[in-house]
């Protein structure tokens, strides 16, 4: 078994472990991760995964162009590194790490950041991997998101959240309000899923598709491909089924959260 690179050159012939199923839906879902992906490329991102059929890999690009409210210079930031199923506990985590690494000191960027919350999430590596190798604490946003820094230089500046980010808060102050991108290939069918709930309940909402770094960096969530906010303050970067939503969004109403 070996790591291996997805480019514009095999990802038409590859899969890209998200969704891997050969169904429709799951046939859809791979085709829009794979356009945001080609679209990427050329902004300098890197896909690396396993030669297997699984969940397996790690996707990081150059901070400047990150698609999360993160501010900084000179840096790799991995949006994504997921080992799952049977290929978990035998060390890939840290040889896809290790392969970012590799190729951030290969062009001589001075650090690596990534963020992940001060408790365990759903969808967000547990912070404990990553300063077990090295990573420190350089930045928070509300209410528990934590940005991670490996400092290759230790002159440089420490990447940062944008003031925005940092407050947990959205513009729309009515409602609630989506901010999604089809860096996850589930985003864009959860979050139609999720606004068809608050329909039912005439409960005001807003859906924003993140369509550039650019707006990522002054409008998303610092997870990056979800947030979900009432009110203009953060709530959620959970993705849920319908039901746990609607438990959600009643607790939330009733201020019982």
């Amino acid at each position: 078994m070996k790591i291996f690179t997805i480019d514009k050159t095999n990802i038409d012939s590859e899969h890209i472990c998200c969704a891997i199923g050969n169904d429709k839906i799951n046939q859809n879902r791979a085709r829009t991760k794979k356009e945001w992906l080609k679209d990427r490329f050329d902004e300098g991102l890197i896909f690396k995964r396993l030669d297997q059929r699984g969940k397996i890999f790690i996707e990081y690009l150059p901070i400047e162009k990150v698609w999360k409210p993160i501010v900084g210079k000179n840096y790799f930031f991995i949006n994504c590194l997921w080992v799952s199923g049977q290929f978990k506990g035998q060390g890939w985590s840290k040889q896809l790490l290790d392969e970012c690494i590799y190729d951030a000191k290969s062009a001589k960027k001075d650090g690596i950041a990534v963020v992940s919350s001060n408790k365990v999430k759903p969808f967000l590596t547990d912070k404990n991997f990553y300063l077990k190798h090295g990573f420190n604490l350089v930045d928070t946003a509300s209410p528990y998101f934590e940005l991670l820094a490996l400092k290759l230089n230790e002159n440089s500046e420490n990447p940062q959240f944008t003031d925005l980010a940092k407050k947990g808060e959205c513009t729309n102050k009515t409602g609630f309000t989506f901010y999604f991108s089809n860096q996850c290939p589930f985003m864009e069918e959860y979050v139609y899923l999720l606004s068809e709930v608050l329909t039912t309940r005439n409960i005001a909402f807003k859906i924003n598709k993140i369509a550039n770094y650019t707006e990522a960096q002054s409008q998303g969530s610092p997870f990056g491909t979800l947030g979900i906010y009432y009110k203009g303050k953060f709530v959620t970067h959970e993705l849920m089924p319908e039901k746990k939503f609607t438990k959600f969004i009643d607790d939330l109403i009733n201020n019982t959260l």
